[in-house]
């Protein structure tokens, strides 16, 4: 869970609970996600007094992520032709609210979804894709693909709260939600747009962008997460790896040995000769189709990892560090787009690292590690000589907790302990959070003129 999925819902909690404004303008979220550009250290442990709901996975606090790793969780297994632990669809099913959406966690299942309900459409997306993948779940996958299409914006896309302005990361999980229900992505528009249009306005051209050389070369082919205040667009990592999957209309799964690109011209005129090689695979081309974006995205990836085999992220005023969890979904993207040479680097340094990271982040990044090797060809269940699919089992309903000090970690190498998981970091971002939202609360309460419809 990236930092800034788990700041939007951080923002958006506090917007509708702590402020009680009740509005559900999404202003909050936009405006604090928007400036965190990093992931955090660890990820908070439950209260004493808090018993982790029966059939979830993971033994942390599910409050900002309970529903998104729970789907992962039960994707990743079955990918594997793994049965969940017990009652772990039930769990899910059961957080599922009235008008088919689903909030982050519900502490309270049973209690009606209202206005005060923070329902987003990530963890929407992620339960479509985790209720179509175990099968025997079409009736409530269909009323959360019914109500992710009632709340598509003008310009196609989707943003993380309902009405929210449109995101790469939202827009492309979404697309995967679609996907795997059975509808056609490129149909589902809104004033004529597509979720392609929506993706394609957050691409930046070839030899464009705000950072890196003087032409901005290092920038071409990416994506950004939203444009700035002024309308300009900055790459960004998470964004261009969920935006290669979803202008490719994949989701999370990727089926071993390459996606969509494989084999394929993918209409750039480059080909990928089976992923060997970045020279076969090609350059950043000119068009705007999406399997040409997709493929500009996989080269402005590939280039990222060169020099370290990962990518990086930081807190403002803080060192960079390595991004576990980023450079995951980057293997699995790369594997899509037909680019499987340029993800040999970064696995090896993920079966080499991810070890303390994944045992505090917990089963959505067992999860993201298992659809990693599994898109490669790779063997979960021998990665970096540990079992990736076992750690996930032990973490869930059936499994026990376990000492996870012997998996692998290179400590010169992997930054801060955790990286990625939503801790310390996330804490301080948290508090920031309040501040933000606190101040602007009194212009949320005016600008609102409307209440959230009832979820």
């Amino acid at each position: 869970m990236n930092v800034r999925r788990s700041a939007a819902v951080v923002a958006v909690l506090v917007a509708t609970a702590g402020l009680g404004t009740g509005t559900g303008t999404g202003f909050a979220s936009a405006a604090f996600a928007a400036d965190t550009a990093s992931e955090a250290s660890t990820a908070p442990s439950a209260s004493p007094s808090q018993a982790i709901p029966t059939g979830l996975y993971g033994y942390t606090d599910p409050t900002y992520d309970g529903v998104w790793r729970q789907s992962l969780a039960l994707l990743a297994l079955d990918t594997v032709g793994e049965k969940p632990g017990a009652g772990a669809v039930e769990w899910l099913v059961g957080q599922q609210c009235a008008s088919g959406a689903f909030a982050a966690y519900r502490a309270d299942a049973t209690a009606r979804c209202d206005a005060e309900t923070a329902v987003d459409t990530n963890s929407t997306a992620a339960a479509i894709q985790a209720l179509a993948a175990v099968g025997g779940r079409d009736a409530e996958a269909g009323r959360a693909v019914r109500w992710l299409k009632d709340n598509q914006n003008e310009d196609g896309g989707w943003g993380y709260t309902p009405g929210g302005p449109s995101d790469a990361n939202s827009t492309s999980v979404v697309i995967g939600a679609l996907a795997a229900a059975g509808d056609a992505p490129e149909k589902q528009q809104k004033d004529g747009n597509s979720p392609y249009d929506a993706l394609r306005s957050l691409a930046l051209p070839c030899g464009d962008g705000e950072t890196g050389d003087k032409n901005g070369a290092e920038d071409g082919g990416a994506f950004a997460y939203q444009p700035d205040k002024k309308g300009g667009l900055a790459a960004n990592a998470d964004a261009t790896a969920a935006a290669v999957l979803g202008s490719l209309g994949e989701g999370f799964v990727v089926e071993s040995g390459g996606g969509t690109g494989k084999d394929k011209d993918n209409g750039t005129g480059t080909g990928t000769d089976k992923g060997k090689g970045k020279g076969s695979f090609g350059a950043c081309v000119p068009g705007e189709s999406p399997e040409k974006l997709a493929h500009n995205g996989a080269v402005h990836l590939a280039g990222a990892l060169t020099a370290d085999g990962y990518l990086k992220s930081s807190l403002a005023g803080a060192e960079d560090q390595p991004d576990h969890g980023t450079t995951a979904d980057a293997v699995v993207a790369l594997a899509a787009a037909g680019n499987l040479a340029a993800t040999d680097k970064p696995l090896a340094w993920l079966r080499k690292n991810y070890g303390v990271w994944a045992a505090k982040a917990g089963p959505a990044a067992y999860a993201q590690l298992v659809l990693a090797a599994h898109a490669c060809g790779g063997d979960p269940r021998d990665f970096g000589g540990a079992d990736l699919v076992a750690q996930l089992k032990d973490s869930g309903p059936a499994g026990e907790g376990s000492d996870y000090s012997s998996v692998p970690y290179d400590d010169t190498t992997a930054g801060d302990e955790a990286g990625d998981g939503l801790g310390a970091g996330a804490w301080w971002a948290i508090g920031l959070g309040l501040v933000v939202v606190a101040a602007t609360a009194g212009f949320v309460l005016v600008r609102a003129g409307r209440k959230r419809p009832q979820a």
